[in-house]
Parts: structure tokens; C-alpha cells; sequence
């Protein structure tokens, strides 16, 4: 004996409409900026990426039009183009705030304090992970390492770093960014909507006075490191190797009579050395020794 698909309590229902087109005005200037991205490529189907940001840039996340423009664009099925949309999380898929808070939670910004911020904004902006304020000008989220550990913990907007930052000097940035009152990145060019860097990320300069002159360089900690990668001497700290007493020889370029410095049982000079007492990303649980066992 069969049952039917109602019987068993499946629903076919009616197949998905195509997705409708751009109007002609906004199609033919998409085509043109389009048309420009593709030949950059000498395979047509390379500069899918590029036009996925492109149709962003319009709308603000990726729509089933975008799709359907960028597969007849390309030569390609609507199911290719969104089996690679669906892919980066790059890609929005639904209407998103006019700037993308995300909130560095991968190991160092995390015991830094990320995780703290990140709860903190969730509670202060009522919204949870990925999901955006009521007024769409901020959509949250956490994000994976953007390369900046050494400005930890880190939170970006729009791709924009905001360094060094703590729970309180976070919320005042998504409550400027929602009153739209300028707001400066700690480094790097000058603020602009998700729109604008959608753009920017499909191959299209930035043609705002001034910003790619403001674009700057690496910050300071990160020179630091370039510096001694040169073989430049520079100030740092000495201490004692963990296996036994002071070095007795000097180091290359450093002052004979240099003094090795002693650390202060307080000091927590680097990720080999113990951990601090506390954690500033969840003060509930402090980090401390631990016996034998591991408890």
C-alpha cells in the first residue's frame, strides 16, 4: 500500500518564481560596470567574485536578482552563481545594516577582551549574532582573525580597523555610528557605508578626496617586528631563559655593560611565561594554575 506525499505530511508546494530583473536604468549601468570587470579576466567565469560585490554594492547584500544577473553576465546557471554566493560568508543574504560591526573572537582578541565586547554590544544594541539594529544601521557579528593581533582585541567596521578597543569605547562607537556622526578608524582609510566597500572589493577605486592618501601604513607594533625582521636593533626587554640563569654574552649590537632585565614576579612578558591571575574576556572564570590533573 502507498500514501501520498499529503499523507506523509510532505508539502511539494509550487516551484520558486524566477527572480525578477533589475529595472532597465539600474541594469544597463550594472552591465557597463559589468562589462569592465570582465575584461580584467581572460576566463569570463574568474570575475564572478568581483561581480557578487557588484550587485552587493547595489542592494546591500546579494539578491536572487543579483545572482540572475551575474549568471547572465557570465554564461552561467543561477545554481552555479549561488552555490559560490552561499559559500563566503563575504556575501550577505540578507538586508544588512549600513555598517558591518564585527567583533574579532579567534584566541588572542578573545582573551584580551573580544568575547567581552562582543557580549557587551549584543546586549547594548539588543541584537544577536549576524543580525542588525532596527534602524539598519548597524548589523553585528563576530568575526575570525583579520590578522591585527597586535593590536588585540580588535573590532572592525566595514573592514576598517578599530584598535586596542574595550567594551565601553565599543559602544560608543556603534552609538556614533547610528547618530551618523564621523567616526575615524584607528588606522587605514576613512570610513564609508557597506555599499561603498562592496564596491571598492569589486575592483572599482576609491574616489573620495583624500582616502587613499589616508590609507597610511602599519601601525607601530607591527613596525616593530618588521624592524627586528630587518635586523635592526631594537629597545626590548631581556630576560633570563627558562631553562636556566641570565646570558652572560651581550647581544649582537648591544652595549656590553647592557643590563639584563630582571621581571618582576608581577610582569607577563610573553605567551610562554604563565597567565595572568585574570582575563579581561571573562572575569567569572579567571585564568590560574592548574594541578596535576588538569582541574
Amino acid at each position: 500500500m502507498t500514501t501520498s506525499s499529503s499523507e506523509r505530511g510532505v508539502s511539494l508546494g509550487m516551484p520558486e518564481l524566477p527572480a525578477p530583473a533589475y529595472p532597465d536604468d539600474v541594469r544597463a549601468r550594472l552591465e557597463q560596470d559589468a562589462r569592465d570587470i570582465i575584461g580584467r579576466y581572460p576566463d569570463s567565469r574568474s570575475a564572478l567574485l568581483p561581480l557578487l560585490h557588484l550587485v552587493q554594492s547595489e542592494e546591500g547584500h546579494v539578491t536572487r536578482t543579483g545572482m540572475r544577473f551575474c549568471a547572465d553576465m557570465l554564461g552561467l546557471t543561477t545554481a552555479e552563481v549561488s552555490a559560490v554566493a552561499t559559500f563566503y560568508t563575504m556575501y550577505r543574504r540578507g538586508p544588512s545594516g549600513d555598517y558591518q560591526v564585527g567583533v574579532c573572537t579567534n584566541t588572542l582578541c578573545a582573551v584580551m577582551g573580544g568575547d567581552a565586547i562582543f557580549s557587551a554590544l549584543q546586549e547594548h544594541l539588543g541584537v544577536g549574532n549576524g543580525e542588525t539594529t532596527a534602524d539598519g544601521k548597524v548589523t553585528l557579528e563576530h568575526i575570525e582573525c583579520n590578522a591585527a593581533c597586535d593590536f588585540a582585541p580588535v573590532v572592525m567596521v566595514n573592514w576598517e580597523f578599530f584598535d586596542n578597543q574595550t567594551p565601553e569605547s565599543a559602544k560608543r562607537l556603534v552609538d556614533d555610528l547610528r547618530a551618523g556622526r564621523q567616526v575615524d578608524p584607528t588606522r587605514g582609510a576613512p570610513l564609508c557605508t557597506f555599499k561603498e566597500t562592496a564596491r571598492m572589493l569589486a575592483g572599482f577605486p576609491d574616489e573620495r578626496d583624500g582616502a587613499v592618501e589616508a590609507t597610511g601604513s602599519a601601525g607601530p607594533a607591527s613596525l616593530v617586528g618588521l624592524r627586528l625582521a630587518k635586523g635592526e636593533s631594537a629597545a626590548a626587554r631581556v630576560v633570563h631563559p627558562r631553562d636556566g640563569g641570565p646570558h652572560d654574552e651581550p647581544r649582537d649590537g648591544a652595549p656590553e655593560d647592557a643590563a639584563v632585565h630582571e621581571p618582576s614576579p608581577t610582569e607577563h612578558l610573553s605567551s610562554h611565561d604563565a597567565p595572568q591571575d585574570t582575563s579581561a574576556s571573562d572575569p567569572a572564570h579567571p585564568a590560574g594554575p592548574v594541578d596535576e590533573e588538569g582541574s
